[in-house]
């Protein structure tokens, strides 16, 4: 039964220790220890049982007690000293990036489906949520003009345990969104903010839940309402729940829903960032009301749209992309086409690779990137498997053209850092290093850092980890009601003076969790060396239908019951931020065992190399890049199977080998002074060299030099005077559009011998047909390089030709070029629309060549 009323009641703080609300309001406090260390004080144990919840731990500690807390002038003080932090944390006003002011026409929205910002909040699931919260929280730090956009989920993502079996279970916990730090959004006259979208001729509201992230504001979409029916309340109860209908309801809520919201608030943002496809809708949405708003055609909104949309594709898997039936999308969409200005062919030929292919799937992906001008994967290996994916999106092109570049993920160190590591960074780095996280020069302090105070620190670590994971595992047996002995084994598990590696990611079964597992037999010897002993610690979850990834987690526990493994070979359940944290704070060895080239990229290597661990694994996702020999370990040379199965036997046996010859021996080798002198050198490579590039600070730098800041100049010139340029743009997309068909080169020609020497210039003279077009409409280019043994482009470069007149209703162009290579070269002509308003010469997908 349900109450005729509801209130929300506040907790009655005394005025001394009232700074307490603010604080517990931003989730700026989880990545700032000493305001971690302020609600330990204040909560106790009830600050852990609550998942380091503020707002629920002041919601449930007694009047007595806050009455209590007031009279300690230690903790008011301490209260008063963390308050006056995010009160000047807050008052920063410059980027590092844009100088003394953020310009006023420069704002970026993010889109994300999912985000890890904190214990307390689980609305993700995995890396790409970890990413996106670390993407704000560097925003914030960096007092980037960025806002947050993602869906509240009630459920989130599931939480996992295993029956007695080792089978993975699914259970769910809601979110109270009223006992989190989270705000729910209200008009000046107390009315509440909501947003409607259309989904089949009903009308879907949700209201908003405001997240403050530092300097950064998330709006989180909530459809769980009693004025929704039942089917439109599910759409925010989970994160990736239900079958396709669901998802595209989730996606049409989160973009159209999402841009809805920025619109109701008077949030004008020129760079919309759409992180993975789930938001891809973002884009129809901003170009529905650039047309209902100043009454620009489709084309028109369309190109400034695509000027000033950036797209992050995060999966290298066809599977882990999101693809619709063209009739779900048509029962969804009739009406939206309309409002569009297009017919529903149009807009299913945005979503598909060939567009005129009436039985193609509509792909998120290809709807994003079709409507983006800067697109990119998320690391250097990435971005190449991407251009091979996605190469027909423009037939046109050659692989090495086609427009995804790479921009690589990076972590937010602050949130993941240790302690212990923290108090050492601010003692020999200085305490900017927080700020200046993508400094080379700030990290290469860490030689100064002596060896024993490094060792001992990260020696606690592993300490502590060790008694998290004994209790963790303690809870794991209690629950599937074990016996004393085997709870009395679980409270004895694992050694803290133990060299320790941990495999701890989704289960998905290309991560190969159980290539350590492949030869049981060498993995006992190695585990079980009286002198060198070895554990190993696995936490993950498989997706909830995906029964091969769930098997994989059977078989590492099965072994870990193995009386040979008992108490060294463990399975946590339910990974989560919580859990992450020890393991990356106390791992010696982060492993690592991908198939190539299926890792996008994988950041927890990083957060454990920020934390001194040394990562050992597979040169896949960010680790191909990052490699080099003494900052740890390499798998192979990179090299690509055809057969799974000879390529998961060699390099299992390459694992093995490593971890004998290479990882245990230089973990145990020590001098007199119990120091591993030659681990410790490792470390502080690692350090040195890894944290200043695989971090977010980095990562933010990158996107806003390369895609924010181009696209927002982009987007400004297209609307200024009334969208003149945009409406002029176009005019002339139209133009290109029916008039492509005619373009062609007739003829290529060249004053060069068969042999030149280097140095020597030749000149190259083109003849085209351009039809209804002129030489202004047109880029044309030497596109030239020197050739493999098949006649084929090793590398290529390109240099623009000059427009040299018109003959018989044919035009000219002509260019002088000058090798800057030796060998055989060959060179042709390439054709493509072009106007100074495009984002690049790919804008259009068009090209025809000599």
């Amino acid at each position: 039964m349900k109450p005729t009323l509801m209130f929300k009641i506040k907790p009655n703080l005394p005025p001394l220790l009232e700074p307490l609300r603010s604080i517990s309001g931003n989730l700026w406090f989880s990545w700032h220890s000493e305001a971690v260390e302020l609600f330990q004080r204040l909560g106790g144990a009830l600050w852990a049982e609550l998942n380091h919840n503020p707002t629920a731990l002041l919601n449930q500690l007694s009047q007595a007690r806050l009455e209590e807390l007031a009279r300690d002038n230690g903790f008011v003080a301490e209260v008063e000293r963390v308050a006056g932090q995010l009160a000047a944390y807050q008052d920063v006003q410059n980027c590092p990036f844009l100088g003394n002011e953020v310009p006023d026409f420069f704002k970026v929205a993010y889109f994300s489906a999912e985000y890890g910002l904190a214990d307390c909040l689980p609305i993700y699931s995995g890396g790409l949520g970890m990413l996106s919260g670390d993407h704000l929280k560097s925003a914030s730090d960096l007092n980037l003009p960025l806002i947050g956009v993602g869906l509240a989920y009630g459920q989130g993502y599931f939480n996992q345990y295993l029956n007695p079996d080792g089978w993975q279970q699914e259970g769910y916990k809601p979110n109270d969104f009223w006992n989190l730090p989270t705000e729910l959004l209200k008009e000046d006259s107390g009315e509440l903010v909501k947003i409607s979208v259309d989904i089949q001729g009903r009308a879907l509201t949700a209201q908003v839940w405001k997240v403050m992230v530092g300097r950064i504001t998330l709006y989180l979409m909530d459809a769980n309402l009693e004025e929704n029916p039942p089917d439109f309340r599910a759409i925010t109860y989970q994160l990736y729940g239900g079958d396709r209908q669901m998802r595209i309801r989730q996606e049409i809520l989160l973009g159209i829903g999402g841009v809805r919201l920025l619109e109701r608030l008077g949030i004008q943002p020129n760079v919309l960032h759409m992180n993975e496809g789930h938001s891809a809708f973002a884009a129809l949405e901003r170009i529905r009301q650039l047309r209902l708003k100043f009454g620009l055609s489709f084309d028109e909104a369309c190109e400034a749209v695509k000027a000033s949309t950036c797209f992050t594709t995060h999966t290298p898997v066809p599977a882990g992309n999101d693809y619709f039936d063209p009739e779900l999308v048509r029962r969804h969409f009739a009406g939206y086409v309309e409002e569009l200005g297009i017919s529903m062919p149009v807009l299913l030929g945005f979503g598909r690779i060939h567009p005129r292919d009436q039985q193609e799937l509509f792909c998120m992906t290809v709807l994003a990137l079709r409507l983006s001008s800067f697109s990119n994967g998320v690391s250097k290996l990435h971005g190449e498997v991407s251009r091979h994916m996605w190469r027909e999106v423009w037939p046109h092109f050659p692989l090495e053209d086609v427009p995804i570049s790479h921009i690589t993920n990076g972590v937010h160190i602050p949130s993941w850092i240790s302690s212990d590591m923290a108090y050492l960074y601010d003692r020999y780095l200085g305490p900017a290093w927080m700020e200046n996280s993508d400094y080379r020069g700030v990290w290469s302090s860490v030689r100064q850092i002596p060896d024993a105070e490094l060792w001992r620190a990260h020696e606690r670590r592993r300490t502590r980890s060790v008694a998290f994971l004994r209790k963790r595992l303690s809870e794991q047996v209690k629950r599937q009601g074990g016996s004393a002995e085997q709870l009395a084994q679980a409270a004895e598990a694992l050694n803290p003076e133990t060299l320790t590696l941990v495999f701890a990611r989704r289960f998905a079964t290309y991560k190969r969790a159980v290539l350590l597992l492949s030869d049981p037999d060498r993995l006992s010897a190695i585990l079980n060396n009286p002198k060198r002993p070895v554990q190993v610690v696995f936490a993950g979850k498989a997706h909830p239908r995906d029964n091969e990834g769930k098997e994989y987690i059977r078989k590492v526990v099965a072994l870990g019951k193995d009386p040979r493994f008992r108490q060294k070979l463990v399975f946590i359940e339910d990974y989560d931020i919580n859990v992450a944290r020890y393991l990356v704070q106390g791992a010696d060895v982060w492993l690592n065992t991908p198939q190539r080239p299926l890792e996008a990229c994988g950041t927890s290597g990083m957060k454990a190399a920020a934390n001194g661990a040394l990562n050992l694994s597979i040169l896949d996702g960010w680790w191909d890049e990052a490699f080099e020999p003494g900052v740890g370990w390499a798998i192979g040379a990179g090299e690509e199977y055809q057969d799974a199965q000879e390529q998961n036997r060699i390099e299992a046996n390459a694992l093995y080998r490593i971890l004998e010859d290479e990882v245990v021996p230089l973990f145990y080798n020590r001098g007199e002074d119990d120091l591993p002198r030659g681990w410790i050198e490792y470390m502080k490579k690692s350090l040195s060299h890894l944290c200043p590039e695989f971090n977010t600070h980095r990562m933010l730098a990158d996107y806003t030099e390369e895609g924010y800041l181009p696209a927002a100049v982009r987007y400004n010139a297209l609307v200024s005077d009334d969208f003149e340029r945009a409406r002029e743009l176009g005019a002339w997309v139209r133009k290109i559009m029916e008039n492509w068909g005619q373009v062609k080169v007739i003829e290529v020609t060249s004053n060069a011998p068969d042999t030149l020497y280097w140095g020597d210039e030749i000149e190259i003279r083109a003849r085209v047909r351009l039809g209804e077009l002129f030489p202004s409409d047109v880029a044309c280019d030497l596109y030239f390089g020197p050739l493999d043994a098949d006649g084929e482009f090793k590398k290529r470069e390109t240099k623009s030709m000059e427009a040299a007149g018109q003959e018989n209703g044919e035009y000219l162009f002509h260019g002088r070029l000058k090798s800057p290579w030796t060998g055989r070269m060959g060179l042709t002509v390439r054709l493509v629309p072009f106007a100074p308003q495009l984002s690049s010469k790919h804008s259009l997908g068009l090209a025809v060549w000599g």
